[in-house]
């Protein structure tokens, strides 16, 4: 008898695993039913849920499943990015900043990961996070030019500051991409900005072809914008 009823209670609590399993499954499919997965079993289900105690405004809630998601799924950059909110929402600027740090070791050519932790980074007040982000996305050929005009705005606006600092030191330092940054960093970085980014790269032994200097400086003339002092300094000295 009592092997009967260990039988029966092993067979009830198998079911329920299973059951407790296909409806987390379901949730990729059908957020909505995220909720209905028990704690235990939410896999798939706990990013979600996670989510959606944020968007609620629910950020204690948030804090709570955030961590427990970190503890059963802490590879996907996305799951940190997901803690990071929840910090921030409870008032943890500071621990936001670290979870952003960790998350920044992961899904570098992300462009949606990237600019998620970019903003979070700027969110929490860590510019140089935010800059490597923002230098992430500027790098990229998938990037739009516009978003990068918008937000070059907030993470480059201090002169001399920790952005600008932060993406002109990647930028030295990488010589690939050094066309890159003229070209596109004419049209789309704060003139300002470009101005003495561009001072700092040359100084660090850039070399830019003539026609291609002549090209950046044309392109900041027509956006109206007085940012290409630096450039006309190089061509006057080099060209």
């Amino acid at each position: 008898m009592i092997a009967g009823i260990a039988w029966r209670v092993g067979l009830a609590l198998i079911a329920v695993l299973v059951v407790g399993l296909q409806i987390d499954r379901e949730s990729e499919r059908s957020p909505d039913v995220a909720a209905l997965v028990p704690g235990p079993f939410r896999s798939s289900a706990q990013p979600i849920v996670t989510a959606d105690a944020l968007a609620d405004g629910h950020a204690a809630e948030a804090l709570v499943n955030a961590q427990a998601l970190l503890r059963r799924r802490p590879v996907p950059a996305e799951h940190l990015r997901l803690l990071a909110e929840a910090q921030i929402a409870v008032g943890k600027p500071a621990e936001a900043a670290q979870s952003i740090q960790y998350a920044a070791q992961r899904g570098w050519r992300d462009g949606t990961a990237q600019e998620a932790m970019m903003r979070l980074a700027l969110q929490a007040g860590d510019m140089p996070e935010a800059a490597r982000r923002y230098t992430a996305l500027f790098l990229r050929n998938g990037s739009d030019d516009d978003a990068l005009e918008q937000v070059g705005r907030l993470v480059l606006s201090e002169p001399g500051g920790a952005g600008r600092t932060t993406f002109a030191a990647i930028i030295a330092n990488s010589p690939r991409w050094h066309s890159r940054f003229l070209n596109r960093g004419a049209k789309v970085l704060p003139p300002d900005a470009f101005d003495e980014i561009f001072a700092f790269v040359s100084a660090n032994g850039a070399q830019f072809d003539c026609s291609a200097l002549g090209s950046a400086r044309r392109k900041l003339e027509r956006r109206g914008a007085d940012g290409a002092a630096a450039i006309s300094a190089v061509l006057e000295r080099r060209c």
